[in-house]
């Protein structure tokens, strides 16, 4: 697999996630995601995003796209250094929250993927890799 193309964007605010949802979408509709597949992709940008200004105290996106072979994808990468979280298989589950939101961004955004990482060590931060492949 390799990265063609590759952008970084700080998240530090509300408005970030807009700008990243944003940036989710331009990339997608420029690899010739399906709608639904674009749609996929900016949910999951939104919600990632939202989750690590929130409770990661911000961080860092980075979009890729990628070639393996024939197929063409999109991975978004969001890395903070926040608090991390303690239990991940916890926090993947659908209704689990640790603040005022339906506890459905993870797990809601892991079945949007076709891959999905997250590494957490509690005090070190989490980095969430979401990868959508075309097609």
């Amino acid at each position: 697999m390799a990265v063609v193309r590759t952008e970084d964007m700080p998240l530090r605010s509300s408005e970030d996630v807009v700008l990243a949802r944003q940036m989710a979408r331009k990339w997608a509709v420029e690899l010739g995601f399906t709608l639904v597949d674009q749609t996929k992709i900016v949910t999951a940008a939104s919600e990632l995003a939202r989750n690590m200004i929130v409770h990661g105290g911000g961080g860092k996106l980075t979009i890729d796209s990628l070639n393996d072979g024939n197929r063409r994808g999109l991975r978004l990468v969001f890395q903070d250094e926040g608090p991390g979280i303690a239990d991940v298989a916890l926090a993947l589950k659908d209704g689990y929250s640790t603040g005022t939101g339906l506890g459905l961004g993870l797990g809601g955004s892991k079945r949007l993927a076709n891959e999905f990482e997250i590494h957490s060590y509690p005090g070190e931060g989490t980095r969430v890799a979401f990868t959508r492949w075309r097609g």
